[in-house]
């Protein structure tokens, strides 16, 4: 599938690799992409179990989601810089072996009903998953640039789609009985094959405009690590840029809208309406397949419409079907409210990963810093809606994401391509 197993590939051939070999590093990024989906799900939708073993509030179970997010805020701002130096191949398989080793701590805290364990593991999630995160979008937002067409939603659908099989596995696995350590065993094996295989077919990143980054770097197990260009002045610099910042918050609100469906989608109708368990999973598993549908078709719809229009339709959907969810006491009127959401939510976050990545010279530590500035999300979210839910209710306190869905949409206007014209959106 790639010529990357030869090692006297030049830099210039390496930049402007043929159509099949891009595709095929197309195909091997959207696996990537759908693994991490499955194996986040798998967490998400047992987040009810885990708060039953370990006897957790629904504010203290908020703390234990925070540590990892904590983990993945304090690790991002190193992956661009880290993807320069060993690759992307490298970079994305750290953060893989990092979640296995983490599935395996996670594993035994509950084995041993120890919470310390389990956040600690929990931390060393958030690491990994924030290099394997971040790398992936530094992966899929070169490979669209050298197709010419927008392909992050579809990459992203990737790991909805994942998602979607990670929730019903875990729902089945919930309603069979069968213990999160068993399931989390299962997955860790399943990441290890993949992280070996998968990745030696990503190509290496756009060079051709940022003559100083110099050839790739040697092959890795066959295959060269992709070395990234450096943005002039060092990787802070990207944290001065106005645009970088101004899409770093609308992805900020985007992950917002996006995590508190993975974190509490499911745990709230399972308190809020006295739904069992595999119910709630089962509404996750909408959620998750809403934005599968909405990420698989959306590069059309952001290629007609303008990322500013398609981004600010998405957050009017994201704002009703929320309220719907929310508001209603019937399971089938919240589940419609979860579908809209899902809807909403699938297309922000994969189009600011896009806007960051406009000029591929800076692409890698760009993707970076709005991918950090939409985590912050992660790490005040979970504790503040969990906090707030053990005072009004989980599906009421959710509705404190309409705040910053509203400010995603004052400001879509920053996601703008530079060649798009004003009035498109």
């Amino acid at each position: 599938m790639s010529s990357q197993g030869d090692p006297s590939v030049t830099a210039a051939s390496a930049a402007a690799p043929d159509h099949a070999v891009v595709r095929g590093a197309a195909i091997a990024t959207f696996i990537i992409f759908g693994t991490n989906g499955f194996i986040f799900a798998s967490w998400a939708a047992r987040i009810p179990a885990v708060t039953q073993t370990l006897d957790l509030s629904t504010g203290e179970m908020g703390l234990i989601l925070l540590v990892g997010a904590i983990g993945s805020l304090c690790a991002m701002p190193l992956v661009g810089p880290t993807a320069g130096r060993i690759g992307i191949v490298r970079t994305v398989r750290l953060g893989g072996f990092l979640a296995v080793l983490a599935g395996g701590a996670i594993a035994l805290g509950l084995v041993l009903h120890a919470v310390v364990v389990v956040a600690a593991g929990l931390a060393l999630f958030g690491v990994g998953i924030a290099f394997w995160d971040v790398g992936q979008n530094i992966a899929g937002a070169d490979v669209e640039h050298r197709l010419g067409r927008t392909i992050m939603p579809q990459l992203h659908a990737g790991f909805s789609g994942g998602a979607v099989v990670g929730a019903l596995v875990g729902a089945g696995l919930s309603a069979m009985g069968v213990p999160l350590p068993v399931h989390l065993a299962a997955i860790m094996v399943a990441v290890v094959l993949i992280m070996v295989f998968v990745p030696r077919h990503f190509v290496p990143l756009t060079a051709h405009e940022a003559p100083e980054s110099g050839a790739a770097e040697e092959a890795d197990d066959g295959a060269s690590p992709a070395t990234a260009p450096k943005e002039p002045g060092g990787a802070l610099a990207a944290w001065t840029d106005r645009r970088t910042l101004l899409i770093g918050v609308v992805v900020l609100g985007a992950t917002l809208t996006e995590g508190a469906g993975n974190d509490w989608i499911s745990k709230g109708v399972v308190d809020g309406l006295g739904t069992s368990e595999a119910a709630g999973a089962a509404l996750f598993a909408v959620f998750v397949g809403a934005m599968t549908v909405a990420r698989w078709f959306g590069g059309r719809i952001i290629d007609r419409l303008g990322r500013v229009l398609a981004l600010r339709l998405s957050m009017v959907s994201a704002l009703v079907g929320l309220s719907m969810y929310s508001l209603s006491g019937i399971y089938w009127i919240s589940g419609l409210g979860a579908l809209l959401w899902g809807l909403g939510a699938a297309l922000a976050f994969p189009m600011g990963m896009s806007a960051a990545s406009d000029d591929p010279r800076h692409a890698a530590s760009r993707v970076s810093v709005v991918a950090t500035i939409g985590y912050i999300a992660f790490l005040a979210g979970p504790p503040f809606l969990g906090f707030l839910g053990d005072h009004v209710g989980l599906r009421l306190a959710l509705l404190a994401i309409l705040v910053p869905i509203a400010v995603a949409l004052v400001l879509a206007g920053a996601t703008r391509k530079p060649d798009e014209p004003p009035t498109a959106g």
